[in-house]
Formats: structure tokens, C-alpha cells, sequence
């Protein structure tokens, strides 16, 4: 196995991108893909190599590319974790399209703005990259329509009863306040939320809330959005959250697509309009801005389209091998 890969960082969170190596990931489109590596051992045993410890760690993220749906999008990605694979990632989206135009697969300008067309398993999301003397100096992703799908539902946890709003961008994510639960998002707290923000997830994930309203492949709680809310200014919300996904995963960033959920809850409750921005901001002091930039429909639901505006930045390229006498195989993680 020799597997080539960029990696980036988009506000401290790790996005590999795998370049060479990865076998033939057959489907009509990205979902379809997605499929098709959930049950192809020759496919996971690429990821698992990546992500795995020693090449990589418990929190590592990533994406393999492949072809789009058709000829509207640039092309496609099939993101993945330590436990497997995506329906959505922003900051990933965010890493693509700073690449897609660093290394010239998308042509853009040296100043100005270009779209990076992406079709991804939950749909088609565009990052609209901004660059300034031929350098990238930040992307703002559109999202999927994003949108509330129940409010309030209790939940018993091993630190008191609490309550979680669920939405739907790209993937279901469970936004519970952190301080309901005598936490709050800083670092002296990041094992407790780690530990909490799993065991909510997986009470969640057990129950009916799990369930997206027309793909079934879209099933499952995501993540644990778990926030502070810091107030209102006059040019908007501001919010800082760590976002617990997968099993026991969190992210490093604000949450790109968890940024869009709260972004739809904030706007449900009249808080984020079309001329305010939220600032989001994760436990590290790294910042995410949000737009809803239309309204719109999905799934029955009333829903909003967000951009989610970001930097990444390149960390290094890599080719990964693997000595066929070397026990660990594709590797090992310790959570």
C-alpha cells in the first residue's frame, strides 16, 4: 500500500486528502459512493490506514475524491473519520476548495472570487473562494438547505436531565447548551464535554429523533453540538461550541456544517437574519462567520441556505506506505 496526500488544517482541524492510491469507488453518485466504501473492505482498509495511528490519530479527519454526479460540480468527496464516513463536513469543504484552487484544479483568478463547485453524499455545496494577489484568503461554503426538525427533546444523562433542539445540514446534529449541564466550552472542560457530548449522541442515536425525513442513508445523529451562547451584538449572534461527533471525535474547528444547524436554529427563533452574521467560535478561539443567504424548503421543512466563511491552510503532503512484514497492519486506535 503507498498512499500520496495533502494535508490541511482549517481553524486547527485536520482535513488529509488522499491524492493516489485509493482503488476504484464505484456508484451513479457521491451517496451511492459512500455506500459502496461502507461495505468494501478494500476501500476501508485505505481509511483506516490514513486516519489510524501511527500515519494518523483518533481525531483525524479526511476525504477521498471522486467524480461528481454529473457535469455541474467540479468533483465529489467521500469524507471520513476514525469510525467511517460522512454525510457532510465544512471545514473539509473549506480545506477542497482552498486546494482546488492552490494547485489549479479549479482555474481561478489572482484576485477575486471562485466557485469550487463540490457534490458531496448530502448533496451539492459550493465554496466560494476569495484571493487576493494569487493567494487564497478565505472561502465562505454554501451549504445544503438547513433546517429544524424538533425542539426540546429531553434527554437523562449521567449529569442531570437536559434538553437538545435537532436540525438537519447536511447531517443531524443534536445542539444541547452547555451550560445546562454545569459546563461550559473551554479547555479545562474538554474531557467532560468530550465524555458528555458522546453519551448524548449515542442516547439520541437510539432513539426516534434519529431519523432523516426522506433518505434513509442520511440516518443517524451525526453529533453533539455542545454551546455557549456569549449574546447578541448589533451585527448578530456570537457563539462558541464544541461539536462531539462520530464515537467520542471533536472538532477542533467551530463545525462547519454544525455552524449551518445553528445558524437555522438561531434564525427559527428570530435572532440571525439575512443582514446578520454569527460569529462561532470554537474552544481553541478559532472563528467561523455565518450568513443565511436565502430561504427555502426541504424536505417539508421550512429551511434556511447558509454560507460559512473560513480559512484553511496547507500542513504538509505526505506518501504513506506500508511494509508488508509490519504487524499493526493498518494501524490502531486507542479510542
Amino acid at each position: 500500500m503507498k498512499i500520496s496526500t495533502v494535508d490541511y488544517h482549517t481553524a486547527g482541524e485536520p482535513f488529509r486528502i488522499a491524492l493516489s492510491g485509493v482503488p476504484d469507488i464505484p456508484g451513479a453518485t457521491v451517496l451511492d459512493r459512500r455506500a459502496f466504501a461502507q461495505q468494501s473492505p478494500e476501500v476501508d482498509a485505505v481509511r483506516k490506514f490514513l486516519v489510524n495511528e501511527p500515519r494518523g490519530h483518533a481525531d483525524m479527519y479526511g476525504g477521498f475524491l471522486v467524480p461528481p454526479n454529473d457535469d455541474g460540480a467540479h468533483f465529489g468527496v467521500l469524507f471520513w473519520h476514525k469510525d467511517g464516513y460522512s454525510t457532510a463536513c465544512g471545514h473539509g469543504t473549506i480545506a477542497l476548495g482552498t486546494w482546488a484552487v492552490q494547485t489549479g484544479r479549479v482555474e481561478a483568478a489572482a484576485d477575486g472570487e471562485t466557485d469550487v463547485v463540490i457534490d458531496v453524499p448530502s448533496g451539492r455545496v459550493t465554496a466560494r473562494v476569495t484571493t487576493v494577489a494569487g493567494q487564497v484568503t478565505n472561502v465562505a461554503f454554501r451549504n445544503v438547505p438547513s433546517y429544524v426538525l424538533a425542539r426540546k427533546i429531553p434527554v437523562r444523562t449521567s449529569r442531570g436531565d437536559t434538553h437538545a433542539d435537532l436540525t438537519y445540514s447536511g447531517a443531524l446534529y443534536a445542539s444541547v447548551s452547555a451550560a445546562s449541564l454545569d459546563l461550559a466550552v473551554t479547555p479545562t472542560h474538554y474531557s467532560a464535554l468530550l465524555a458528555i457530548g458522546r453519551e448524548i449522541k449515542w442516547l439520541l442515536n437510539e432513539s426516534e429523533w434519529a431519523h432523516h425525513p426522506s433518505e434513509p442513508r442520511l440516518n443517524g445523529i451525526y453529533g453533539t453540538i455542545l454551546y455557549d451562547d456569549l449574546g447578541q451584538t448589533a451585527e448578530g449572534p456570537h457563539q462558541r461550541n464544541l461539536t462531539i461527533f462520530a464515537d467520542g471525535e471533536a472538532d477542533r474547528s467551530p463545525c462547519g456544517s454544525g455552524t449551518s444547524a445553528r445558524a437555522a436554529l438561531l434564525a427559527a427563533d428570530g435572532r440571525l437574519n439575512s443582514s446578520q452574521v454569527l460569529r462561532h467560535d470554537s474552544i481553541i478561539d478559532t472563528r467561523f462567520q455565518a450568513r443565511v443567504v436565502a430561504e427555502a424548503e426541504s424536505d417539508g421543512h421550512p429551511a434556511v441556505v447558509t454560507e460559512v466563511e473560513g480559512t484553511a491552510y496547507e500542513t504538509g503532503t505526505s506518501t504513506f506506505t506500508l511494509d508488508p512484514q509490519d504487524p499493526l497492519g493498518t494501524g490502531f486506535t486507542l479510542r
